[in-house]
């Protein structure tokens, strides 16, 4: 059954097209739907994750890098300019009244850059796991 179900998630086969040796692919069809709503999955991974974490066979360091982030192909003619500031719908002014909504984005990314920064250094504080 089990089989049946990792054969299906490898290779993206429909359920009706699974091959004879795992049996009818409607019982494991519903079994896989059970477990799914159940969380017995999810249980599955806590454990096999809690396992291998426990052996110190899983590094939780995580590196992302740039070079594999494609932009989409109307990247390329992004305006330069910021866009005009327009009326907010509805009723009151936010707290940020006066600003634009260029002016907004780019605080908040000032933020989000800030977090990142204080994340980077709070992991460069704690020890490194490696396997």
């Amino acid at each position: 059954m089990i089989d049946g179900i990792l054969h299906r998630v490898r290779t993206g086969v429909h359920w009706r097209d699974l091959p004879e040796r795992f049996g009818p692919w409607k019982m494991v069809y519903e079994r896989h739907r059970l477990w799914s709503a159940d969380g017995t999955w999810e249980r599955l991974l806590q454990r096999v994750q809690a396992e291998a974490d426990a052996a110190g066979n899983i590094d939780w360091d995580s590196s992302v890098d740039s070079t594999v982030v494609r932009a989409h192909q109307h990247a390329a003619g992004a305006r330069t300019d910021p866009p005009p500031a327009l009326a907010p719908k509805g009723a009151g002014r936010g707290e940020h009244q006066d600003e634009t909504p260029w002016q907004s984005l780019v605080g908040r990314l000032v933020e989000v850059v800030l977090e990142a920064r204080a994340w980077v250094v709070h992991a460069a504080g704690s020890p490194t796991r490696s396997t």
